[in-house]
């Protein structure tokens, strides 16, 4: 993936829930758990970055949770707006802001990405303290949160 700038990229997180569980995968290069997600290419706005990371990541076709204002009129179009943003470091050099959104399933059938990913599967809030490797404080509140909120 090239970067869309040495210093920083924009990416997207989505946090799909069904049944109280949330849905992540085991990251094959960083060897940690996360949810579906990753670069906004340069052809495409976030939420269709959302739907496409979504999919290749998992086998679902989701529906991204939040509000899309009224405005959409000839040259501008409203996106549904991420849940939380967030800005992380990923080397000395080099930072994500990331665009964070809740999501349901809506069709599909779960698949694992062998290239990307050791595994894939749905959690409680619970099991999340129990997941080997730890998941990172941060990433466990969005999935807590996420849980919490979508229902």
């Amino acid at each position: 993936m090239p970067h869309i700038h040495e210093l920083i990229d924009f990416t997207v997180a989505i946090f799909v829930v069904r049944d109280r569980k949330i849905l992540l995968i085991l990251h094959r290069k960083l060897n940690k758990w996360l949810p579906l997600g990753g670069h906004i290419e340069l052809d495409e706005d976030p939420e269709i970055a959302a739907l496409r990371e979504a999919r290749e990541e998992s086998g679902f076709e989701v529906e991204l949770i939040g509000e899309r204002p009224p405005t959409t009129e000839p040259g501008t179009r409203a996106l549904i707006a991420p849940r939380f943003l967030d800005i992380h470091k990923i080397t000395d050099t080099h930072q994500h802001i990331g665009m964070i959104y809740w999501a349901r399933p809506k069709s599909g059938a779960m698949a694992l990405a062998a290239e990307e990913h050791h595994d894939i599967g749905w959690f409680t809030a619970e099991e999340l303290d129990r997941l080997d490797p730890p998941m990172s404080n941060a990433v466990k509140w969005y999935c807590r949160k996420a849980i919490e909120e979508i229902v």
